[in-house]
């Protein structure tokens, strides 16, 4: 018995390793994974990826899906060991994929930066990249603790963050770029909603001392217009509308994170 338990073991084990070590060829349904390949220094592995991964077609990496329709044909012709896709992903479709025969691996969004760390290092460990996905986590993890420090004890802005113009939406508790506004010093006005979406009398009623908009083509230049219209508001009468890139922001990775904190928290100061 214990020699069978054993042998179970070693095949457990063994099976583990191969999955890992044998993961050559990948093929990425989201963005913010395609960016993790690439920081991992797997991007060899890379051979498809959607049109909205500008580091994957930038490399002239395979497009094989949108934002949100995956071509299943053109994903099983790469013959991936590895399709790697978040929850935006339609289950159908990945159920579709996984009745092929081809191995997927499903990563939520994250809620926070230390979740967007432990995807990281799970990816790494996924595809064969352990040490490299160490070494990005703990780099960041350093520059997001020398952040924070340097903005403990200093009196926090109020904090309006908008994602989103119709309907206007904006960053709640509770998420990852929450933590871009804790993290720089800042307190979020938004603390009553749960889906994100708010009014813009709600917005002006809380008085925000800074605004942050994402770029979303000339929309996000048009919101910066209509903030600064609403001439009582301490963020317009001390010019501190800001536009924030969406590529980096809104991606949760461990260097995107890193890069976006280290300028709100210049702007926010």
């Amino acid at each position: 018995m214990k020699r069978i338990l054993f042998a179970v073991l070693l095949a457990v084990v063994g099976s583990i390793c191969v999955q890992a070590q044998g993961v050559g060829r990948i093929v990425s349904l989201a963005p913010s994974l395609t960016k993790n390949v690439y920081y991992l220094e797997a991007q060899s592995k890379l051979v498809g990826c959607t049109s909205y991964c500008d580091m994957g077609v930038a490399d002239s990496k395979e497009v094989v899906a949108t934002a949100v329709k995956v071509n299943i044909e053109k994903v099983i012709s790469l013959k991936p060991d590895l399709v790697i896709a978040t929850t935006i992903t339609n289950p159908e479709t990945i159920a579709m994929l996984k009745k092929y025969g081809v191995r997927v691996e499903v990563f939520s969004t994250a809620k926070s930066f230390d979740e967007i760390c432990q995807q990281t290092l799970r990816l790494g460990k996924i595809i064969g990249a352990d040490d490299a996905a160490k070494r990005v986590t703990d780099a960041a993890t350093t520059r997001v603790k020398e952040i924070v420090a340097l903005n403990e004890g200093k009196v926090a802005p109020r904090v309006f963050f908008q994602i989103g113009a119709k309907p206007l939406f904006t960053v709640i508790p509770n998420t990852f770029m929450n933590d871009y506004i804790t993290f720089a010093g800042g307190i979020n006005v938004v603390t009553e909603t749960k889906r994100g979406t708010i009014s813009r009398e709600a917005v002006i009623a809380s008085n925000p001392d800074v605004i942050f908009i994402v770029t979303m083509g000339l929309v996000g230049d048009e919101e910066k217009q209509v903030w600064e219209g609403y001439k009582s508001l301490n963020a317009t009468k001390n010019r501190r509308i800001f536009i924030i890139d969406s590529n980096k922001a809104s991606t949760p990775t461990p260097v995107t994170f890193v890069e976006t904190l280290e300028t709100i928290a210049e702007l926010i100061k």
